[in-house]
């Protein structure tokens, strides 16, 4: 488990982490989210001991980073693809990697064919592409097998089948009980990818819930289609409810859940041919929890 508890990190007048406290736990995906200058990255840096605290702390299973003796077998991390010596192969690189913790070349053969680059074990970093250096720095958070991992921005440069397959990969290592801490700013994937998100805006915690909880407290309204719209808009509005006609036929009913508008329309024997609870996207929903934590906003006026 990841535990971060009332960490602060200045820089000198900057505070770009202001006594943030939350949990990653196993089992799941957590997303990391916030604007740009949230102190996303600096949090990830704290916990693997790249950055040195103000205050506070981050933990590993309760020890700091810098106290574990073989810490690729415990933590994986990615978050700089570019971070990397251009003029070796990609097996050397990972060897130098594992060599350090103890790790043999059959494991480095074994990370290599799992991301998709055997076939460019043998060529220089310096030639490939953005995405094939996220996947050598993929190949390389999973070299010691460990059950806690950081992803910084997993999916930049990786192409449609890139996107789908490290979606896949987290998914997977959280299902074997993992911990899988990832930092985007691409809603439409954090919303199939992760199980529960972690939201900061300058420096600070704004939310931490599951996207179970998140589509709950965003609900807009309930899509309803019926054979017999004014009989049930009727029933509906003398439960309590509020109810919209669509242009398309359906009835937008607002102030009420699927479960009891379903319940009603079952007293009143009228059949229900769609019943979609609606709610904000991911996308919608970040957006309005940052709204006041956004450092660089555009000033569409000043551009027309």
């Amino acid at each position: 488990m990841i535990e971060i508890r009332e960490l602060s990190k200045r820089y000198g007048d900057t505070l770009a982490v202001d006594g943030l406290s939350f949990q990653v736990r196993p089992g799941r995906v957590t997303g990391f989210l916030g604007p740009n200058g949230a102190g996303k990255s600096t949090t990830m840096r704290a916990v693997l001991g790249l950055d040195t605290p103000t205050s506070g702390a981050a933990l590993v299973n309760g020890r700091h980073y810098a106290t574990i003796r073989r810490p690729m077998t415990e933590v994986g991390a990615l978050l700089d693809a570019g971070a990397v010596h251009g003029g070796r192969s990609a097996f050397n690189h990972l060897y130098c990697l594992a060599r350090s913790n103890g790790i043999g070349k059959a494991r480095v053969r074994a990370v290599l064919e799992r991301v998709g680059l055997t076939s460019v074990a043998t060529k220089r970093i310096g030639g490939f592409s953005l995405g094939m250096r996220q996947r050598l720095g993929i190949a390389g958070a999973l070299l010691g097998d460990p059950g806690t991992f950081l992803f910084d921005e997993p999916i930049n440069g990786l192409d449609p089948e890139g996107i789908r397959w490290i979606r896949d990969l987290m998914r997977s290592l959280s299902a074997e009980g993992r911990t899988v801490l990832v930092s985007s700013h691409l809603m439409s994937e954090m919303a199939v990818t992760a199980d529960h998100i972690v939201v900061i805006g300058r420096g600070k915690l704004i939310t931490e819930a599951s996207i179970t909880d998140i589509n709950a407290r965003f609900q807009r309204d309930v899509l309803v289609r019926t054979p017999h719209p004014t009989e049930l808009a009727r029933a509906l509005t003398a439960g309590g409810a509020t109810v919209t006609p669509q242009d398309d036929g359906g009835l937008s009913v607002g102030g009420m859940d699927a479960a009891t508008i379903g319940d009603i329309a079952l007293a009143h024997q009228i059949g229900v041919h769609e019943l979609t609870q609606r709610s904000d996207t991911l996308e919608d929903a970040y957006l309005k929890l940052t709204n006041d934590s956004v450092e660089y906003r555009a000033n569409e006026r000043a551009a027309s």
